[in-house]
């Protein structure tokens, strides 16, 4: 089974986030979509993160109301000793589910920082990434720059853009006061 990898803090879960689950189990040609809640993101600040299990909990109540869509919510991070980091987490995957085809989804900013991860090297060429858009990134160009240092890495480009609204976003409307309900799932 090819297996999509969508990993995230999920704080909170908004439109995007289910407009990219939908597209990665429709014409993406993923079987299924292991969404990975993520404790801590190495590259970011925990101040504004919601305890794991929350966001867990929040996480699988959403998808709880979409069962048409075959996602799997999965806390296989949070009962990982830090640090977290992407190969830990799909090494640990393909233990549990070696019969699986596991695939990275990420936005085409980590694409950019991806030499950055650590593992790199090993995520492209035996598990491999599924790259959305993102204003303000160069997939092609980052792709090429990859694919000049080893041509047997596994990259794709997805075709569909997705909406802009982040996290972030929504967490800093909130902050304000503001009515934020119609970005949330």
């Amino acid at each position: 089974m090819k297996v999509a990898v969508y990993s995230g803090s999920f704080n909170p879960m908004h439109i995007g986030h289910l407009e990219i689950v939908r597209y990665l189990t429709g014409d993406a040609g993923f079987d299924r979509v292991y969404l990975i809640v993520s404790p801590q993101n190495p590259f970011k600040d925990a101040s504004n993160a919601r305890s794991g299990p929350a966001r867990y909990e929040a996480a699988k109540a959403v998808m709880g109301r979409y069962p048409e869509l075959d996602v799997m919510v999965d806390d296989i991070e949070l009962r990982m000793d830090p640090p977290h980091y992407t190969i830990r987490t799909l090494d640990a995957l393909k233990a549990r589910e070696p019969e699986n085809e596991f695939v990275v989804v990420m936005g085409a900013d980590n694409l950019d920082v991806i030499r950055q991860w650590k593992d790199y090297r090993r995520i492209l060429t035996e598990y491999g990434i599924a790259v959305f858009p993102r204003r303000g990134s160069h997939r092609g160009r980052a792709k090429a720059s990859l694919l000049r240092e080893n041509p047997s890495y596994n990259i794709t480009l997805l075709n569909k853009r997705i909406t802009t609204i982040s996290s972030s976003f929504i967490r800093a409307g909130l902050a304000e006061g503001k009515d934020m309900s119609r970005y949330l799932v």
